[in-house]
């Protein structure tokens, strides 16, 4: 399971350039057909390509890659054209545009910045495209759990429905047998009414459990872009066997590989490089210039240069300085929350899971076959005249209610063993 996370976040990282899983060349015909049947593979497959939260990661990446061009910039010259000394009496004089009595000047200026200003803006820059790369690692990682998540919530969503079904169906042949006694005198009015109640009831719960599996379909659908289709998704994986964990990991060295702490750290180099840009705001940039003058008939060509030095004679940038330091600050608490988050998401999630393997294994061991053996042998009795209808109806619930609890246990496990997998997976792509 781990390998395949590790494989699926890598596939995500790397569809803008075509990947894809072998199996969904299968997706076309299928999705032609009644009903869509997706695995959990193809799933994963649709979601690296379609989710939409994904693409937005991606565009944030692309951002950061963008800012990185414009801080490698240095500042662009400037070009000045100006015409004085032009006497409103006597005119311009004659001859051609160049004769003309006027004072033109030529002037080039260039911005030279000190401070390492340019430097500053390039390593945070840098540190900026590693945290969108990050971001969109951790993004995949968090797929994988909503994904399963979502996948798995419709498999119970399905097999609630199932068991629903199948319980209207005993109810409706109990309720015809019981009517067909009562007609015979061998039972009362009261207890062919309690039949149909609990005939009601059952087919009140299989309504509600269709209404589960549409909204399911509709959360996965969105996840996947499928949402013109999510009325014929149907998943058709069964639900994963229960295995034996992993060792718990060295907890420091997960820590430092997550991507979600990977992103927080280097947001917190990008905030001190930063600050560091806006204490150099301090060091003063210097303009020079360079101009040729034009005067005809007299000086007619002459050179000139020119410096220009910012005075700090009112404010020397403290909001901005000062500003920088809080975000900086900000961002290492940030970092501080990111690691002790995911400490406490490995923990729980290892917790998690081998409790819910445990509750799999009580209900796979003993529990549903009491329940199914009590529930046939009701029946058996209950034909045969040996049992009265209230304890039939009564082991009919318990067993509907013991198949229910069953396929929550499963779905419950399936979710926390992926979500442990996922904490513990450490993005190949993002260790290079």
């Amino acid at each position: 399971m781990q390998k395949r996370i590790a494989v699926f976040v890598l596939l995500l990282l790397g569809c803008g350039s075509g990947t894809l899983l072998a199996d969904e060349t299968l997706l076309p015909s299928a999705i032609g057909a009644e009903m869509v049947d997706l695995s959990l593979q193809q799933v994963e497959n649709l979601a690296s390509r379609r989710n939409r939260e994904l693409a937005a990661s991606r565009r944030g990446l692309e951002a950061a890659q963008a800012d990185a061009i414009s801080a490698a910039q240095r500042p662009n010259p400037t070009l000045s054209i100006n015409t004085a000394s032009i006497n409103p009496h006597t005119g311009v004089g004659k001859g051609g545009l160049w004769e003309k009595h006027v004072d033109t000047i030529i002037r080039v200026d260039q911005l030279f910045e000190r401070g390492d200003k340019r430097g500053l803006r390039q390593a945070a820059a840098a540190q900026g495209i590693e945290a969108g790369r990050a971001d969109l690692a951790d993004n995949a990682r968090q797929l994988v759990s909503g994904i399963a998540s979502a996948y798995f919530d419709l498999l119970l969503a399905q097999q609630r429905e199932a068991v629903s079904r199948e319980s209207v169906g005993l109810y409706r042949g109990t309720l015809d047998a019981a009517e067909k006694r009562l007609r015979a005198g061998d039972v009362s009015p009261t207890d062919v009414a309690r039949v149909s109640v609990d005939a009601l009831r059952a087919e009140n719960d299989m309504r509600q459990s269709r209404a589960d599996v549409l909204k399911a379909q509709a959360t996965l659908a969105y996840m996947i872009g499928m949402e013109a289709e999510s009325s014929r998704i149907r998943a058709s994986d069964s639900w994963p066997p229960i295995s034996r964990l992993a060792p718990m990991p060295d907890l420091e060295t997960l820590l430092e590989s997550r991507p979600d702490v990977k992103a927080a750290r280097a947001r917190s180099y990008m905030a001190e490089k930063t600050r560091d840009l806006a204490r150099a705001q301090r060091s003063r940039d210097v303009t020079v210039g360079v101009q040729y003058e034009h005067f005809p008939p007299d000086n007619r060509n002459m050179l000139g240069v020119g410096i220009s030095i910012p005075i700090f004679a009112n404010y020397e940038y403290a909001g901005e300085i000062r500003r920088a330091e809080v975000d900086r600050m900000a961002a290492e608490d940030n970092l501080e929350r990111v690691i002790a988050l995911a400490r406490t998401d490995s923990t729980r999630t290892r917790a998690d899971v081998e409790s819910a393997s445990d509750r799999v294994r009580r209900y796979h061991g003993t529990i549903l076959d009491q329940a199914r053996k009590a529930a046939a042998a009701a029946e058996f009795a209950y034909r045969h005249g040996a049992l009265g209808v209230m304890d039939l109806l009564d082991a009919r619930r318990t067993l509907k209610a013991t198949l229910l609890d069953a396929a929550t246990a499963e779905a419950e496990y399936a979710k926390a063993l992926v979500a442990w997998q996922s904490a513990i997976t450490v993005n190949a792509k993002e260790e290079k």
